[in-house]
């Protein structure tokens, strides 16, 4: 029996097997199929970490975080979890080899991906051309000309990372305004290769078996313009990862939001006792780094509190 199990790698899962282990509990182990580090490894420049001066990249900020949770004892799983469900006092954590463990407490800290923008040719060519990570897939363009779709601030940083390697980058934004950092903003605004196509939107990708060839772009008067790129980033925001609390009959296992969210209180408590929700999937959360890794510990915090009453009174 575990005393917490937490579902998800990122830096809210991290944070909370960091604090859970340190803070007392005795058997806690962490969910997650892939490598930790969660979606901020995918990101090219972190310059507002608190402590972290000068550039870093994403994957640099997370490398140390999995073996300092591991020192006070975290273990960590590498397979998926499927469903989670509660039996009287206890969790069920069902795993896709069709195992099961079980746990007094389980905070869940399962992101959210990236969203698909829903042009035509996209899904065709993803992974050929189409890319949710410049980190990634930028360099298979250097010295050549891109275009990158979206307005807030992870599309404006991936647009200045990409500005770095390739000769063009084409920002195409479908409102007149931009969402992201005022700061943000005047950097992409100052890069001479960064062409900015506002009010407009991408209506089609096209290409081959080769890969992408280019991206028609429509503006708000109807008028089509056709960029000739190979590579085309799309920064639309996220969808919530919350297939893990869906219950055979298709309900939630706890109180969610219109857009999947979990609703939480203050101290990352679901409306299921003992079961806590942090980072990005929970409602109203900044999506930064560093609010995930609060929101970790403060959720950790109230499991210890929570486990100690269930099994001590």
């Amino acid at each position: 029996m575990l005393d917490c199990a937490i579902i998800g790698g990122g830096p809210a899962g991290l944070t909370a097997g960091l604090y859970a282990t340190r803070g007392g509990l005795g058997n806690v182990v962490m969910f997650e199929k892939g490598m930790p580090g969660g979606q901020i490894t995918q990101s090219s420049e972190i310059e507002n970490y608190p402590g972290v001066t000068g550039e870093i990249s994403g994957m640099d900020l997370m490398i140390p975080w999995p073996a300092q949770c591991q020192k006070f004892g975290l273990k960590h799983d590498m397979i998926t979890v499927t469903r989670i469900s509660k039996e009287g006092d206890i969790f069920k954590i069902h795993k896709e080899d069709g195992t099961l463990s079980e746990a007094h407490s389980v905070i869940v800290c399962t992101g959210s991906s990236p969203r698909r923008a829903g042009f035509a040719g996209e899904d065709e060519l993803f992974g050929r051309g189409v890319s949710t990570c410049a980190t990634c897939d930028g360099f298979f363009y250097k010295g050549k000309e891109v275009a990158v779709v979206g307005g807030g601030d992870t599309a404006l940083e991936e647009a200045l990372y990409l500005a770095k390697l390739c000769s063009k980058v084409y920002l195409i934004h479908r409102r007149d305004t931009f969402r992201a950092a005022p700061n943000t903003v005047e950097r992409v605004k100052k890069t001479q290769n960064i062409e900015i196509i506002l009010n407009s939107k991408p209506k089609e990708v096209y290409g081959d078996n080769m890969g992408v060839a280019g991206i028609l772009v429509e503006d708000s008067k109807g008028g089509i313009r056709d960029i000739k790129v190979p590579g085309v980033f799309t920064f639309v925001g996220n969808d919530i990862n919350n297939q893990t609390l869906i219950q055979e009959d298709g309900s939630f296992l706890c109180e969610m939001n219109k857009n999947g969210e979990v609703v939480v209180d203050i101290s990352m408590k679901t409306s299921v006792k003992g079961l806590f929700a942090a980072g990005d999937m929970r409602i109203a959360a900044p999506k930064q780094v560093v609010c995930a890794a609060g929101d970790g510990a403060v959720a950790a915090l109230q499991a210890i509190a929570y486990v100690d009453e269930l099994l001590n009174h």
